[in-house]
């Protein structure tokens, strides 16, 4: 036998009773924020395939969404079309070198082999917290082609996407 929780009695019930009440908690769960997202206010945007930067700095900034700064010093956060090694030299360049966690460890010392994406601006795009390095969100998202106003919809829909999981839906 199963058994559900409803208004306040425990009543019988089978399989399409514990759905609906799972179905009910992922509803609930998917429109609330998302906590990481809080702490970005400002955001620095690196150079990304087709000039989408500029298109999403446009976006962000009328829907009010995030504030842009051209300072990366300013910035809570970056948005970027790529990460890997070429990301993190790009944050080296920009804040310094990411302290090292075991100054004990040789193996340390060794670079790390410099690789360069054959292309970029695969579709997905990614805020990144400035102090942590850590990815915050992401989405996939491709535009049908290069045009001005097709990297226009693009950044209505990214800064839209990323406007729902800010705030909730």
């Amino acid at each position: 036998m199963k058994w559900i929780l409803c208004n306040a009695r425990v009543k019988r019930g089978g399989a399409a009773g514990m759905a609906a009440l799972f179905a009910t908690g992922l509803l609930i769960a998917a429109n609330a924020p998302n906590p990481a997202l809080e702490g970005v206010k400002t955001v620095y945007l690196l150079p990304m395939a087709s000039g989408l930067d500029q298109f999403l700095a446009v976006r962000l900034t009328t829907g009010s969404i995030l504030q842009v700064v051209t300072d990366p010093q300013k910035a809570d956060g970056i948005l970027t079309d790529h990460i890997g090694a070429s990301f993190e030299q790009q944050l080296d360049g920009l804040y310094g070198a990411k302290p090292r966690e075991d100054k004990d460890n040789p193996n340390q010392d060794f670079a790390r082999p410099m690789t360069q994406p054959l292309s970029r601006g695969k579709g997905a795009i990614f805020l990144v917290d400035r102090k942590t390095r850590s990815v915050l969100w992401s989405t996939y998202a491709l535009p049908k082609n290069t045009a001005p106003s097709d990297m226009n919809h693009l950044a209505d829909r990214i800064a839209g996407r990323l406007e729902k999981d800010r705030k909730g839906k």
